[in-house]
């Protein structure tokens, strides 16, 4: 269920120095800065170190950066076929979107561009080839298919050139992209991780390699298994805002907070200065922000997190961002960072009260009432959940009637969680713990990422509500194995504990809520009851 631009210089908690380099770009760029990538073409030589930059920037995400390189190659070097490649792999932004029809007509354009140039060699026409598939499929408007495509063609090129890695990185990625929605088995992702691993060891400066592990394991069942590609890859490519970020989706799943937080900050940063620069991707700070609200409000850092949100309120309407679409970011960090901090605070009055955003999105939309719905079931107000869940069923009908069916399923799942806390204000519990308990175990069987509170963790709190300690205990255990070190699942479990009278178990869950917002500032009621209790031991 479940993402300020610098160069205006706004001023908050992540306020940067003044920088002097303003006039770099994407030609300034090193590999050291962005990685080492290793990529023949029979283009001039004067564009072989620009084009092996172009693509380090795409293995990076830094989309609009890599355009410039490729349109710049295919103005330096006219007959570089591959300049359009490129440029139309610049275009897609695999794991972050489907394409809309204008891109995926321009996409296809650019492949016959390329192909019109008569590539030099058959290696050349193979990559114009396989990414032709997928826009070609994709003008019969069927992503799952077109991906699938590119992704079968891309296994026949890793296949036919063995000896070329950037034939099997990208084979990866295709993995990934194509990988079938709620897919509970990880198979693509395993496909990759059997073909990134040994490149690993042998290229450990690429930033394909290390950023596709950290998407291929970011998973509960898998991320132990990132933590050496999280820890490699920003320093493979500390320019590159995305880089930066990346590491933080194994460290949050792991709970390792501080790391989580350290890594979102330098992404913040690098997009600022790069932003400063005149360099494209302003967008990207926002998905590091939103993972930052998520770390702050774990560790007892709320001051932190509101200071984010008042930040995005002061900042300007920003459009075209990393998503490659006429999409505001900032609209959506208005909606949902407020309404996650009021929901993991448990501040239910609050969340009853948040309003849309004028301007925001469906799915923006939905997320508030889904926490406006929460708010007002846990804070008594049975009628106010009732009419924000009527809004969520309208928001779905309109988005179903769209035909965007991963959005419709996700508000469907945010309609499912917020009738169950409206069920157990009506006391309909059993209703309600069987809502959820659906809403668990979905959520991890497939490992999805949890926009805000995970639902078997709200079967705890429910069940804690019931005053049933012995089944929230056990719930709550079982949703630390995949949310480690969330605020609420571990204070939920000492509650329980105590609840049953179980000393000993509620002691070792208080130390944890404290060891984790060990050197915090935080006033939060929950934390000052365990410090309090442990001092009396």
């Amino acid at each position: 269920m479940k993402k300020l631009l610098f160069a205006l210089l706004v001023c908050g908690v992540f306020a940067l120095p003044a920088l002097a380099d303003e006039g770099m770009h994407h030609e300034d760029l090193t590999t050291a800065q962005v990685g080492t990538v290793n990529f023949p073409t029979s283009c001039a030589v004067s564009v072989q170190r620009p084009f092996e930059r172009g693509v380090a920037l795409l293995h990076s995400f830094w989309y609009e950066e890599a355009l410039k390189e490729f349109e710049s190659i295919a103005k330096d070097d006219p007959k570089c076929a591959m300049a359009y490649w490129g440029i139309a792999m610049s275009r897609w932004h695999q794991l972050w979107n489907h394409p809309e029809a204008d891109v995926v007509k321009t996409g296809m354009a650019d492949i016959k561009a390329g192909e019109a140039l008569h590539p030099k060699t058959q290696r050349e026409s193979d990559y114009l080839a396989a990414l032709g598939t997928f826009y070609s499929e994709s003008e019969k408007k069927d992503y799952q298919a077109s991906a699938t495509a590119y992704s079968d063609a891309m296994e026949r090129l890793h296949a036919k050139y063995p000896d070329d890695h950037e034939a099997a990185i990208f084979y990866a990625l295709s993995l990934l992209a194509s990988e079938p929605d709620n897919d509970t088995t990880f198979a693509n992702r395993k496909k990759a991780v059997a073909v990134l691993e040994p490149l690993f060891a042998a290229q450990p400066d690429h930033p394909g390699v290390a950023h596709y592990l950290i998407h291929s394991y970011d998973k509960p069942q898998l991320a132990q298994l990132g933590l050496p590609a999280a820890e490699r890859y920003a320093k493979i490519a500390p320019a590159a805002p995305h880089a930066l970020h990346m590491p933080s989706h194994i460290f949050a799943r792991l709970g390792l907070w501080q790391d989580d937080i350290q890594s979102n900050l330098a992404s913040v940063a690098a997009t600022r200065k790069t932003a400063a620069m005149h360099m494209g991707g302003e967008g990207h700070q926002f998905h590091a922000m939103d993972f930052l609200v998520y770390a702050y409000l774990q560790c007892g850092k709320e001051a932190d997190a509101m200071k984010i949100i008042e930040e995005v309120r002061a900042m300007p309407t920003m459009k075209n961002d990393m998503y490659g679409s006429d999409y505001d970011p900032r609209t959506n960090a208005l909606s949902t960072f407020p309404a996650n901090y009021d929901l993991e605070l448990h501040h239910w009055s609050d969340a009853a009260a948040l309003k849309p955003v004028p301007g925001a999105h469906s799915g923006d939309d939905a997320y508030v009432y889904y926490a406006r719905a929460i708010g007002a079931a846990r804070s008594g107000n049975a009628n106010q959940a009732a009419q924000d869940i009527a809004h969520l069923d309208a928001i779905h009908k309109t988005v179903v009637e769209r035909k965007n069916t991963e959005l419709a399923e996700a508000i469907a799942d945010e309609q499912k969680v917020a009738q169950a806390w409206l069920d157990h204000a009506q006391g309909k519990d059993e209703q309600a713990v069987a809502a959820l308990r659906a809403e668990a175990e979905k959520e991890e069987a497939t490992g999805d990422e949890p926009g805000s509170i995970p639902a078997r963790e709200m079967l705890g709190d429910l069940l804690v509500d019931m005053k049933r300690p012995e089944p929230a205990l056990a719930e709550y255990e079982t949703d630390l194995k995949f949310n480690p070190n969330r605020f609420d699942g571990l204070y939920g479990a000492a509650q329980a504990s105590e609840m049953a009278k179980n000393t000993a178990k509620a002691d070792q869950y208080y130390a944890q809520v404290v060891k984790v917002c060990q050197g915090s500032n935080s006033d939060r009621p929950e934390l000052m009851r365990a410090k309090s209790l442990l001092a009396q031991k």
